[in-house]
């Protein structure tokens, strides 16, 4: 689940491990490319920490983050 966390809509998945989490970075990669959206994601052993805003509107959230973590929350499935 997204939430609004200093100014980015920002989730954190939690993975059995490395793999798992790499996995579905390689998935959120893929919906990011479809949606030509891109979040900022973070990454530590199996935990990943997806952002999203958008740059080009001065880091403000608008309905192409709001459509892009709709997308990502989907893929939780992947991996984990």
């Amino acid at each position: 689940m997204f939430s609004e966390v200093n100014g980015k809509l920002s989730s954190t998945f939690v993975f059995a491990d490395f793999d798992e989490a790499m996995g579905f970075v390689n998935a959120v990669a893929e919906v990011a490319n479809e949606h030509d959206h891109h979040p900022d994601i973070s990454i530590s052993w199996n935990t990943v920490v997806i952002e999203c805003c958008t740059h080009s509107a001065d880091g403000a959230i608008t309905e192409l983050d709001h459509a892009l973590a709709a997308s990502i929350s989907q893929l939780k499935h992947v991996g984990g």
